[in-house]
């Protein structure tokens, strides 16, 4: 199922989005489920059942046209969970731009962890504020982002798939100054409006292979990014793992899982973003998620 938040003039609630009819089914319209979706996470397998019966009932049925999808999560719980240095060959390109203040090593030894602040969600189609950024460095990183299921602590990595919920994509929009400047990453990557999400949680049953998954960056339609899942350092069994050691997951919490080579820090000169920009993140089969640059 394609999980989405959106609003209309009835206000902001959760749905399942089928492409095939261009339509979004209503869960609060014929059930009791939570509008939010990190209370719908946290119902589990019985959410998911009752979500598939509410999609056979057909009723609450919108066309998507109708409605404004939100990011899944608009204003997540907790800070976003992100890895840094994930794929060997933008590790290598990031070290080579000068801005990379985390260690000698080009390949991490071990998972590097940072996180983004809750304001900086956005969602598909709302421009990014680049005025935001008073040093004129925002550079875009498409990334898979997972959404934890079943919490727990000290979760091994043999169990860990057991524990994801879902799917969904996220633009770790960066000032690249500030990053640099501050030395640690959370100031650079929290702006406000600087993380694009969405266009829908795509639950795990969906995936059979997450590893070939396929991630593509466009700007302004020319591809920056592209890459396999399978080519990640730290696969996210590794991630879940080694997160679950120092802290308890919990339903709806969110690991974005790094970004490929093709950054705009990474070109020489950089390629910035610019006021008017285009920036469209894909993974099939979670959709698109575009955002244009404000």
């Amino acid at each position: 199922m394609r999980l989405v938040t959106f609003s209309d003039e009835k206000g902001v609630r959760i749905g399942v989005h089928e492409p095939a009819s261009a339509t979004v089914v209503d869960l609060s319209a014929t059930t009791r489920l939570p509008r939010d979706m990190t209370a719908f996470v946290a119902l589990g397998k019985n959410g998911l059942q009752r979500a598939r019966r509410a999609l056979k009932s057909g009723e609450g049925r919108l066309s998507i046209a109708s409605v404004r999808l939100l990011a899944p999560f608009p204003r997540p719980a907790k800070n976003i969970l992100c890895v840094g240095k994930n794929y060997h060959d933008h590790a290598r390109e990031f070290q080579a731009s000068g801005v990379d203040a985390t260690g000698k090593e080009a390949i991490p030894e071990v998972p590097i962890i940072f996180t983004k602040w809750p304001n900086s969600v956005i969602g598909p189609g709302v421009p990014i504020p680049i005025a935001n950024d008073y040093t004129d460095t925002t550079d875009y990183e498409g990334e898979l982002t997972v959404v934890i299921g079943d919490g727990g602590r000290n979760i091994a990595g043999k169990d860990a798939c057991d524990h994801v919920y879902g799917y969904t994509i996220v633009n770790d929009v960066s000032a690249r100054t500030l990053q640099n400047r501050h030395r640690q990453w959370f100031l650079g990557k929290s702006l406000d409006g600087y993380c694009p999400m969405g266009p829908c949680i795509l639950t795990a049953d969906e995936v059979k292979d997450v590893g070939a998954m396929r991630l593509t960056t466009r700007v302004n339609g020319e591809v920056r990014q592209d890459a396999l899942v399978s080519e990640l350092i730290f696969d996210i069994p590794t991630l879940i793992e080694t997160l679950s050691r120092a802290m308890t997951l919990e339903p709806g919490d969110l690991i974005a899982t790094g970004t490929c080579a093709g950054v705009g820090i990474g070109f020489d000169p950089p390629k910035y973003l610019s006021k008017g920009d285009v920036v469209a993140v894909t993974i099939e089969p979670i959709g698109t998620l575009e955002n244009p640059v404000g």
